[in-house]
């Protein structure tokens, strides 16, 4: 899947394992890897060693505990399983608002007419399916000029500004 940050396509260095994955090969590959949360909540022993971890969140996920926990992480990709569920957004603003320092990562159902707004919830890096990808989607991020709510690089509204 073609992965985008800083408005660039670049080669992904990181290995998204899900659930299905882990229990068909419990044995982590060497290199970055990325885990569901509930997995990492599972395993955090085994796991204190790995330099290059991440997490995989959805909207099920006990936000407090991450939120407790995200230092540990490189990388924290948040689910988006269907166009409707919009709780990744507030995770976003959450993670950055608490000063999150490592990659916030859209995956799942993630779409060009969404990333401006991803962007503005203090996203990082979106990884888009590679059958709705095309390279103009990088255009999305410019398309709007104005924003009425505030974002995490501006969190003014509009009538503050």
């Amino acid at each position: 899947m073609p992965l985008l940050i800083n408005q660039t396509v670049v080669t992904d260095e990181w290995v998204r394992l899900d659930a299905d994955q882990l229990e068909a090969n419990p044995e982590l590959p060497e290199g970055k890897v990325i885990v569901p949360f509930t997995y990492f909540l599972a395993n955090q022993d085994a796991l204190a060693a790995r330099e290059a971890l991440g997490v995989c969140v959805n909207g099920d996920d006990d936000i407090v505990a991450l939120r407790e926990q995200q230092q540990r992480f490189a990388v924290i990709a948040i689910d988006f399983p269907v166009l409707r569920d919009g709780r990744g957004f507030s995770i976003a603003r959450y993670l950055a608002r608490d000063g999150f320092k490592g990659q916030i990562r859209a995956v799942g159902d993630v779409s060009r007419d969404r990333l401006g707004y991803m962007d503005s919830c203090g996203f990082t890096a979106y990884e888009l399916p590679e059958d709705r990808f095309t390279p103009e989607d990088v255009a999305a991020f410019t398309e709007m000029s104005v924003n009425y709510q505030g974002s995490v690089a501006d969190p003014r509204p509009i009538f503050r500004r």
